[in-house]
């Protein structure tokens, strides 16, 4: 802008010979001098929302944003919030898709698909979703094996590891059962992986009184809670970072899930964490 580069040089010049080589008026230039020096009025707001973006680690875009400024007790548009977040360069990162495959042929009984893409449930501990997916550092890899109460999206029990083995699966299987309580008995849910095919997984299940359920063959959308968990996950956690070692990356895996279950906000979970929304749904 003109009278920006005249305001910026007349303290080493005559204002009237910068006026005559811009081509400005007198009273343009001080009409738009009057502007420069104005208070940005959308300040407070501007800086309310970088530190929401912050907080959330640039994780959020502007619909997750926008509901933690409402929280806050600001009264603005989505539309406004997504405006602030473009001039400020604020953005988070579309999701990549990339998927770990755990099946290897039948190598045991293949159990009903009771699931049925009803991930919706009334209560905890009833309807349990898992998986296993992959991380890869340089030349090494590490897997995850997380259990998500479909409830409340919590992750209520994982195990991270250098082997997609039974090991790693029956780990976080095994946390997941140590908290069901009296009278407690869900549906785990699983794709066809060898791991949830195995005599070793179907007992643990038996034993505590749970159904197993498995997704059709080459159907990730009968799994579709359990891999939107993982996209997130790999977005906001593992694509834009560089990781030096496989230590560093399961440190961060560990503090994301931590983040997720308790101040990672959903709108499926109006506008809660999967913590707070337990603790508010269920009585005192």
């Amino acid at each position: 802008m003109k009278a920006h580069a005249v305001a910026s040089l007349k303290a080493e010049h005559r204002l009237p010979v910068l006026l005559e080589v811009a081509g400005l008026a007198r009273s343009t230039f001080f009409y738009h001098q009057a502007r420069l020096d104005r208070a940005d009025p959308r300040a407070g707001l501007k800086d309310a929302v970088r530190a929401a973006f912050e907080a959330a680690r640039g994780r959020y875009g502007h619909r997750r944003v926008h509901r933690e400024l409402v929280k806050a007790g600001w009264q603005v548009a989505k539309k406004t919030v997504l405006e602030l977040m473009r001039q400020l360069g604020l953005a988070c990162h579309v999701r990549r898709k990339r998927r770990y495959a755990s099946y290897r042929g039948e190598a045991g009984p293949v159990a009903e698909n009771i699931m049925d893409r009803q991930f919706s449930a009334e209560s905890p501990n009833q309807k349990w979703v898992t998986d296993v997916t992959e991380f890869r550092v340089g030349n090494d890899k590490l897997y995850l094996s997380p259990v998500m109460d479909l409830f409340n999206r919590e992750i209520i029990a994982y195990s991270t590891g250098r082997s997609p083995n039974l090991q790693l699966a029956t780990s976080s299987l095994r946390q997941a059962l140590t908290a069901l309580g009296p009278g407690e008995h869900p549906v785990v849910h699983s794709d066809q992986g060898f791991q949830y095919q195995h005599r070793t997984w179907r007992k643990l299940l038996a034993d505590a009184g749970a159904t197993q359920s498995m997704s059709r063959k080459g159907n990730c959308f009968d799994n579709a809670v359990i891999e939107n968990f993982f996209g997130h996950l790999k977005e906001e956690c593992f694509h834009h970072v560089r990781y030096l070692s496989i230590e560093a990356l399961e440190h961060a895996l560990h503090d994301y899930i931590r983040w997720y279950n308790n101040e990672r906000t959903s709108q499926r979970l109006q506008g809660l964490s999967p913590v707070e929304y337990r603790a508010q749904a269920l009585p005192a």
